[in-house]
């Protein structure tokens, strides 16, 4: 077949190499543009850029999709099929409406649960111990089109969401490499959603990077888990943002200390009181600091038990 491909992160790039490793010809690579990454803001290439760079496919990186000259050049090439994985952007009709074949989605989610943009991240901050990935026609809404085929992949109690995408990144590859022979031959298969039982997964905000210490210990840890390694959660300490990367669930603590206090300054980390539970504070990053070990930084911090996380920054 020939096929366009639109893709933007790391977990994207093993559904292209699929493609290319069944003998289809990738016409075009669609990707968002390159961003300013890290401290210096330096101009850098998403990993689906590299990956086309890397295999000489032509690349277009549109700001907006809709309304840009990609839209013409897609409908010039007239391709058999569209793919996209974590895209980054809704299709229009005038798009969804070129190939032959139509255009399939590969989402890193069972679906209908968690449509959108942050379905690996939310399970996980929602408790799941089940997801999956769900390869599916797409229409006008959100990630609302006819699933094809898909496969469950459990979450670990200690995964992240890096660990997450990993293994839904190499499932979502051979789930694709599996689905694209009855796509090409006409025989895939087509199963409505079921949309009353839809739950959505939005993109993640810097206030669900906030650690609420009056929620129980177990529900923290999955955010923080959730949110590693791209962006941890947060709390305050002496008015600045105190970024916590790893964390435990104990059962040791308080049962008179408020939410946020900290019960015990240990050898392996930080003790803090939740509205149920404790949680052990493994792996954090003080204000101006790089991400360290807990037991790491407290050799020379002056914490101490009693000292309350949390407030307002300054």
């Amino acid at each position: 077949m020939r096929i366009v491909f639109m893709g933007t992160p790391e977990f994207a790039v093993p559904s292209l190499e699929a493609i290319l490793a069944a003998g289809h010809t990738v016409e075009l690579v669609v990707t968002q543009p390159d961003r300013p990454k890290g401290r210096k803001k330096t101009l850098t290439p998403p990993p689906v850029k590299e990956a086309a760079l890397l295999r000489g496919l032509p690349i277009a990186q549109p700001e907006k999709l809709r309304g840009s000259g990609t839209v013409q050049q897609i409908a010039d090439l007239q391709p058999d099929l569209i793919v996209t994985a974590a895209y980054g952007q809704i299709l229009p009709k005038a798009v969804l409406d070129v190939p032959r074949l139509g255009c399939i989605n590969v989402h890193g989610s069972l679906l209908p649960r968690y449509r959108g943009g942050a379905p690996i991240q939310r399970a996980i901050i929602n408790g799941e111990t089940m997801t999956g990935v769900t390869i599916m026609y797409m229409a006008e809404g959100l990630d609302t089109g006819d699933m094809i085929s898909a496969v469950q992949v459990p979450i670990d109690e200690d995964d992240t969401s890096g660990t997450l995408f990993a293994k839904l990144t190499e499932a979502g590859a051979k789930l694709l490499g599996e689905t694209l022979p009855a796509i090409e031959a006409g025989t895939a298969g087509r199963t409505a959603q079921n949309h009353e039982e839809a739950t959505y997964a939005p993109n993640l905000t810097r206030d669900d990077e906030r650690i609420d210490w009056t929620r129980p210990a177990r529900s923290v840890y999955n955010q923080v888990r959730g949110l590693s390694p791209m962006a941890g959660g947060f709390t305050i300490w002496n008015g600045e943002p105190f970024k916590v990367w790893g964390c435990r669930v104990v059962k040791r603590g308080s049962g008179t200390a408020q939410p946020g206090t900290v019960t015990a300054v240990a050898d392996e980390g930080i003790v803090v009181q939740t509205g149920e539970e404790a949680l052990l504070l493994t792996l954090i990053q003080p204000a101006g600091k790089k991400a360290m070990p807990a037991s790491e930084w407290l050799k020379g911090a002056r914490l101490e038990a009693g000292t309350r996380f949390g407030g307002d920054e300054a």
